[in-house]
């Protein structure tokens, strides 16, 4: 066997495999992601007083209203993204609550890491790394193993969906 017709065999192997194992980083990114703002979605929820003296401390505007709104967006939406449901609507919700915390909680630490001051890195910034995956699963969705990917199988085998999917510009019009 020639090295020449074992490299095109392993690449194609290699895709095989790959493309087998795709579902693996949308499902576990769901599943970390989903669990991570459950428990602090939970414990906001919890110890809702602290969350709302902790948003006042902040300078949030509303921080009753806020810290309502967010602890229920983490602990429903984490449960959400486990099941891999409104994954990208979720994951967009979350991220913009990644956004405030960069802004406000973790600024100087995100400044000195944008900074390269002292021994942390952006890696070292929760915030940053949970929007980074957040970001992901907006772009990639939610992947094959997930309540959206199977409504999505389950709508396109309705008549009356197959039809306007398919349906051209001008005949949806008609």
């Amino acid at each position: 066997m020639s090295v020449a017709s074992t490299i095109p065999r392993v690449n194609r192997a290699g895709v095989a495999l790959a493309a087998a194992l795709a579902f693996l980083p949308p499902l576990l990114t769901r599943l970390v992601m989903g669990q991570a703002f459950f428990l602090t979605g939970r414990g906001k929820l919890a110890n809702f007083g602290r969350t709302v003296d902790f948003f006042s401390s902040l300078g949030v505007p509303m921080p009753e209203l806020n810290a309502a709104f967010v602890s229920r967006l983490e602990f429903y939406g984490g449960m959400l993204l486990i099941v891999g449901l409104a994954t990208r609507l979720i994951a967009a919700g979350l991220a913009s609550t990644m956004v405030v915390a960069l802004a406000t909680a973790d600024k100087q630490s995100f400044l000195d890491a944008l900074r390269m001051s002292g021994d942390s890195g952006l890696t070292d910034v929760v915030p940053f790394v949970y929007l980074l995956f957040l970001a992901w699963l907006v772009i990639a969705g939610p992947g094959s193993l997930s309540l959206d990917a199977l409504f999505t199988r389950w709508l396109r085998r309705l008549p009356s969906f197959s039809a306007r999917a398919t349906a051209t510009p001008a005949a949806a019009r008609a």
